[in-house]
């Protein structure tokens, strides 16, 4: 049995508080989650919370990059997967639309939704999520040209279209899922969506 010494910051787990502050950003975005809605959901004093993480800034780009390696990381392991990249992006869209509406956590994508609303002062968080998501592109289209090149797709395949085609899809089942769409409307629209890809 432990006892709290007065004065001395009740002891936590850092990654059970860390988990509890990405589910408020990705439920209410950067701007409108304050050090208070985070202290609560997190059930730490703010002392704890500065002490632990830095200010909200820092604690956001940290639940960024848990967010990237956990509920995130389906996108990146399905291109690593999969042998090419038309399979790797069909299987990336389908586990979206089972992610971005899944009840065990809130709706869509943190990395595209969180920081669509910044004030000035938050406009480096902005660009820390519009970085994030440049990269994701990048990656995809190095993916796709590679497929390009080796002649698994068509010569002259656009492979930076097709990228920011997949991006573009992408974004949208994240806002159609915070809008209410079901698993099977996101699937359909991940069916349709390969329907653009040459033969």
């Amino acid at each position: 049995m432990s006892v709290t010494t007065r004065g001395r910051p009740r002891a936590f787990d850092r990654g059970e508080v860390l988990a509890k502050a990405l589910e408020a950003f990705w439920e209410h975005g950067f701007e409108a989650t304050s050090v208070a809605g985070l202290t609560k959901a997190m059930g730490i004093g703010p002392p704890s919370l500065y002490a632990a993480f830095g200010d909200k800034k820092a604690l956001f780009r940290e639940a960024v990059a848990v967010y990237q390696r956990t509920h995130g990381a389906f996108a990146a392991r399905a291109l690593a997967e999969e042998p090419t990249a038309r399979q790797g992006i069909a299987r990336m869209l389908h586990e979206a639309a089972t992610q971005y509406t899944s009840p065990a956590h809130p709706r869509g994508c943190l990395i595209i939704s969180a920081a669509v609303n910044c004030t000035p002062d938050s406009a480096d968080i902005e660009q820390h999520l519009r970085d994030e998501r440049n990269a994701n592109v990048a990656d995809l289209e190095r993916r796709i040209q590679s497929d390009v090149d080796s002649g698994t797709l068509p010569a002259g395949t656009n492979a930076r279209a097709l990228a920011v085609f997949t991006a573009a899809t992408l974004q949208g089942m994240s806002q159609q899922a915070r809008d209410g769409a079901s698993r099977e409307d996101l699937e359909a629209v991940a069916a349709s969506s390969m329907l653009a890809w040459p033969g």
